[in-house]
């Protein structure tokens, strides 16, 4: 599945990839994290509240997996739908980033 959300974001302009520094990939906005992967299970975001909090309300992403207090969120990689789920919710920081640069 890190696949299908690689190829996704690497057609929106500006994004590019570089190691991440805990393992896996990162997505990148003029230099900015939109994201990361670890591996094909997981995506966690750092994102504003205004934006985190309706998207663990929907439940379509969960608090982090290891800060569940913070302003990152996760997103395990069990299906299709979780993979759609986690475009949609990387579209909206990059969307986010776009805004405020």
């Amino acid at each position: 599945m890190n696949q299908i959300i690689t190829e996704q974001l690497l057609k929106w302009p500006n994004v590019t990839l570089k190691p991440h520094r805990f393992g896996g990939v990162a997505f990148l906005y003029k230099g900015k994290e939109i994201g990361h992967l670890h591996g094909n299970v997981l995506v966690d975001i750092l994102m504003p509240r205004s934006l985190r909090d309706p998207f663990i309300a929907s439940g379509r992403v969960h608090p982090h997996h290891i800060y569940p207090s913070s302003s990152w969120v996760s997103i395990y990689l069990r299906s299709e739908e979780d993979a759609a789920n986690a475009v949609e919710a990387l579209r909206a920081k990059y969307e986010y980033l776009l805004e405020n640069s």
